[in-house]
């Protein structure tokens, strides 16, 4: 539903009553990942998408369907049809699990509150019974900061807390993901399935080196969704002009920059000064931090010598292992653009652990049911699966 949380929001706020249809499971190659939502309100307008058009139109229905007969939670398997290409159907191939519910945001308040969290870039967390006790179908859980509110369905008592207990857990790790919890008699007595949203603060790239290469890094790391921060020692570099698609321009040392930032595991690094004095210091310092991705920029020769001399600062081989130098995929880029396009394209395909390699010549689904690129971009999610 993240991909929609501002137009959610409005209707929660007008408390504009509204069906909800959203991926749950994929089998298979699919365009968009779970989580993803199309919403219909009672006026028969319609926002988002979840198969790029493939099954929209019986999505629509179903979700008129269940708004206007306010009829209980429907969970519907979208599968591939090669008999006719209009017929419904994933043309590409997939299987789609879409759950339609009736939101009521006037009974539903910390959903509205949730969403607002959201669209202001403030972490959040929306957990969604899809699987489990009728009863229970459809019942969410709002997560906001450290407390949490649930439906009359799920209560504060064992499940409501163990349904929280995930989501809050799941928003720390900023991606939205399936979860199969319960039959615990102790803790969490129904079994459920729960899709959380998890609504993070961006995620942050961080590109060392006021260089020409910086300015176009810096705007396709934003266009991806990252916070962008460009730091270099040199004020007459380092400026706000020379980068207007950065978030922040910092002067200071790389690496005293480094050491006091707030860094995560979706936080990627890139090392664009190819200069020892910068590199060395920084790059040791990066490479024992549970970062997502470090690059660094320069020739091959360039790379030896600063492997040389990152072993002599006692960065050890483990650490070098993490270390994407040259920095960015095989694209034959030349200019700063195409050069940025090279790096984003390597972040993408680590953060997946993709192969970077044509889709022509590689096997199995094209879209991927997991990711860490960033949520803004794409609400990648996965499954998880375990008790309470």
């Amino acid at each position: 539903m993240l991909n929609i949380a501002d137009i959610l929001h409005r209707w929660c706020r007008e408390e504009r009553p509204f069906a909800l249809a959203t991926v749950v499971d994929i089998t298979g190659s699919a365009p968009l990942p779970i989580g993803t939502s199309v919403a219909v309100d009672e006026d028969g307008n319609a926002v988002g998408s979840i198969s790029g058009g493939c099954v929209e139109g019986a999505v629509y229905e179903l979700c008129q369907e269940v708004l206007q007969e306010q009829g209980a939670p429907q969970r519907v398997r979208f599968g591939y049809s090669d008999d006719d290409a209009f017929a419904v159907g994933l043309t590409c191939g997939g299987d789609l699990d879409v759950f339609v519910q009736r939101v009521d945001p006037a009974a539903q308040p910390h959903l509205g509150a949730a969403l607002a969290e959201a669209v202001e870039g403030r972490p959040a967390a929306v957990a969604q019974v899809v699987d489990g006790p009728e009863r229970m179908l459809g019942a969410t859980v709002g997560v906001l900061g450290d407390s949490w509110i649930a439906d009359s369905a799920l209560g504060d008592g064992p499940t409501g807390r163990a349904v929280a207990d995930r989501a809050t857990a799941q928003l720390r790790t900023g991606r939205t993901a399936f979860l199969v919890l319960g039959g615990d008699a102790d803790t969490c007595p129904e079994k459920l399935s729960v899709l959380v949203h998890a609504a993070a603060t961006r995620p942050r790239m961080l590109v060392f080196g006021a260089v020409d290469f910086a300015a176009a890094l810096a705007q396709a790391g934003r266009f991806l969704g990252y916070h962008v921060t460009v730091c270099d020692a040199r004020p007459v570099f380092a400026t706000t002009a020379r980068f207007p698609h950065a978030d922040e321009v910092v002067v200071d040392w790389p690496h005293r920059y480094l050491a006091q930032t707030a860094v995560d595991a979706r936080t990627a690094i890139c090392v664009l000064t190819h200069d020892a004095k910068f590199d060395i210091p920084l790059l040791k310092l990066a490479l024992d931090l549970p970062v997502g991705y470090v690059g660094a920029m320069g020739s091959r020769r360039t790379h030896e010598e600063r492997l040389l001399r990152l072993r002599e600062v006692d960065v050890t081989p483990e650490q070098l292992a993490r270390l994407r130098s040259p920095i960015g995929l095989d694209l034959g880029a030349r200019t700063a653009e195409e050069t940025a396009i090279s790096i984003t394209a390597e972040i993408i395909a680590h953060a997946d652990q993709a192969s970077g390699l044509p889709l022509a010549r590689v096997s199995g689904p094209i879209h991927r049911g997991s990711g860490a690129v960033p949520e803004p971009a794409r609400y990648g999610g996965g499954m998880v699966s375990g008790t309470c």
